[in-house]
């Protein structure tokens, strides 16, 4: 029997229960244990605080005791920057250029040259700017290393890092090569790298995904979506352990979730086709572990989330669709409306799904479509909420909200 697992020790050791410390929290699959989370919010209701930011950047608070870490990009992409916020007040308390370019070059409309999400460790902070550089650095403010991974991103930064054991992993998916990497995590050395494809022949495509850790048969897989391919590889090596693919499929954005013995990923532009693969195999799986897919409807940024037995997803035209996570059955689908990016919370016993004009609608769980609300702040909104101390930490383009009951 297959059996899976988040890699909560591996991955996030030093944070503690209600912290929020990379993106999509510490499971990696967007669920929080946070209780007496508000349902309803404004401007004037239920806002603990907001503290305008400078620059723009889509990475998603990653939340670890006191401190509420952000990156930005100031003057178009020249000054690329840590902030640090106190969770309390929301004053900040770091701000810290890491990385400054002449030539940051071009970035898509709904891009910033600060998209990926800070990975927190104890007292260490991991950032990724995309081929801008990454880098580690103490949550005092001091530089610990810096280096620079070679790949054109052509849109901008996307996938965020991901930690397993002393390694830093990290999706480099450009246009002219497409590589995943680990890093030394206390170094920043190289420990392994591995092409998407060795065939000069049959490339891959650029795409801007987060993998993600499981556990299989007692063994960990990092689950990586590329563009043409989703592959698995053994974490502490880089080996590979199967590949799926996805004719054309390119600029995969939406992070894999796992559960029931399969994994859930999204094909990628133009035309995205969302499977769900069974895990277990070895080699290629591409005709042989597909338990079920749906061609209309299919998510190109927005992630999955697994809520009970349904698993729920948003396309960028704001239809939601719950199905049956074993079978694909559909219960329900729903024309919510507005454009999306960011990718679903749960928590609290509910789901958010945050459109990209600052608009919140609150659903219960369930076979059945039901509403609970619907919330606006004002701002554009491509970055993922996060949750921590019995709060939700929402980002627009100008702002940071602390959302709290009141």
């Amino acid at each position: 029997m297959i059996r899976f697992a988040f890699l909560w020790l591996c991955c996030v050791s030093a944070a503690s229960a209600g912290d929020w410390p990379e993106f999509r929290g510490p499971g990696q699959q967007g669920h929080s244990d946070e209780k007496n989370l508000p349902v309803t919010w404004s401007e004037t209701e239920n806002v603990a605080w907001k503290t305008d930011i400078d620059g723009l950047g889509w990475s998603s608070p990653s939340i670890v005791g006191k401190g509420v870490w952000i990156t930005t990009a100031l003057e178009n992409g020249k000054s690329l920057r840590l902030v640090g916020l106190d969770r309390d007040t929301g004053k900040i308390v770091r701000d810290v250029e890491v990385f400054q370019k002449e030539e940051p070059g071009k970035i898509h409309g709904k891009n910033s040259h600060a998209s990926p999400s800070p990975v927190i460790e104890g007292d260490r902070i991991y950032l990724h700017y995309g081929r801008h550089g990454t880098a580690c650095y103490t949550t005092s403010g001091e530089e610990v290393w810096k280096t620079e991974l070679t790949y054109e991103h052509r849109h901008g930064p996307g996938g965020s890092p991901v930690l397993f054991q002393d390694l830093l992993i990290i999706n480099c998916d450009g246009t002219d090569t497409q590589y995943v990497v680990a890093l030394n995590k206390h170094t920043g050395k190289e420990v392994w790298k591995k092409l998407r494809s060795e065939n000069k022949e049959d490339p891959g495509r650029m795409a801007y995904s987060t993998p993600i850790l499981t556990m299989v048969d007692g063994q960990p897989q990092l689950i990586s979506s590329g563009g043409e391919w989703t592959i698995a590889y053994e974490p502490a090596t880089g080996n590979e352990i199967w590949r799926f693919r996805y004719p054309k499929g390119y600029s995969n954005v939406p992070r894999p979730v796992t559960g029931f013995n399969m994994t859930f990923v999204s094909s990628g532009y133009d035309n995205p086709v969302f499977y769900a693969l069974k895990l277990g195999g070895q080699g290629d799986i591409t005709d042989t572990h597909v338990a079920w897919k749906i061609t209309k409807g299919a998510p190109r940024n927005a992630s999955p989330i697994i809520v009970g037995e349904e698993i729920y997803i948003v396309n960028d035209n704001g239809i939601a669709t719950c199905f049956d996570a074993k079978s694909g059955e559909q219960h329900w689908q729903q024309r919510i409306g507005g454009d999306f990016s960011a990718s679903p919370l749960y928590a609290d016993g509910r789901i958010y799904l945050l459109d990209e004009k600052g608009k919140t609608t609150v659903i219960a769980p369930g076979k059945e479509y039901t509403a609970l609300a619907e919330n606006e702040l004002p701002g554009r909104t491509l970055a993922s909420i996060s949750t921590a101390d019995g709060s939700l930490f929402f980002r627009t383009d100008t702002a940071l909200y602390r959302l709290q009951k009141k």
